[in-house]
């Protein structure tokens, strides 16, 4: 067996996590192209419906790997971090990808680009959804912790905690600070929203 084989043998929540962000981007691509392209809404509905699903079945496999006695490992935590990101980001994303399919395939109109004081306030609502992700993270991670009750043992997932901070604090430096100090200004005073 080589090397990355043995690797996800030994660690299946890698697998977990690896999987289901290709899944992920399987279900969206797949849902708007069966609404945009195959033009069958009601299947569109129902692989996008599988997004939020799929997040599910990512937490309810880690949880099965810890409490069978799986020692937790960066792959367990990057879990938790990958399910509060998911859930706090996976609905924009699809929004996001809806608005350029619809242009691209539907004659829907092109994504706008945010200006001015526009993307100065989308840039702290990213930043405020990357600090309630990561606040789930961090809660999946003592919820884990508690979960397993394995002093010693759980050493991979309290790593994660200063990450996620430190993820939180650079995101604000190059989000909404970066924006409010040396942002483009508006054009001839207009904004343009964000398309969401």
């Amino acid at each position: 067996m080589n090397d990355i084989g043995k690797y996800l043998a030994e660690n299946p929540a890698t697998v977990f996590v690896v999987g289901g962000e290709i899944a992920f981007w399987l279900l969206i691509v797949g849902g708007l192209v069966a609404r945009y392209g195959l033009k069958k809404r009601r299947l569109s509905t129902v692989l996008l419906a599988g997004v939020p699903v799929l997040d599910l079945v990512v937490l309810i496999a880690t949880v099965l790997d810890l409490t069978g006695g799986a020692v937790p490992n960066l792959s367990h935590g990057l879990a938790a971090v990958y399910l509060g990101f998911s859930v706090v980001f996976g609905p924009s994303m699809v929004r996001w990808a809806d608005v350029r399919f619809a242009h691209r395939f539907a004659g829907g109109p092109p994504p706008l680009k945010p200006r001015g004081r526009a993307k100065l306030r989308h840039e702290w609502r990213e930043w405020a959804k990357c600090l309630l992700a990561s606040a789930i993270a961090a809660g999946l991670l003592l919820v884990a912790i508690a979960l397993i009750h394995r002093p010693g043992e759980d050493r991979a997932l309290w790593d994660w905690l200063p990450r996620l901070g430190t993820v939180t604090a650079v995101w604000l430096f190059v989000g909404p600070l970066w924006q409010e100090l040396f942002g483009n200004r508006p054009r001839n005073g207009a904004d343009r929203p964000v398309a969401r």
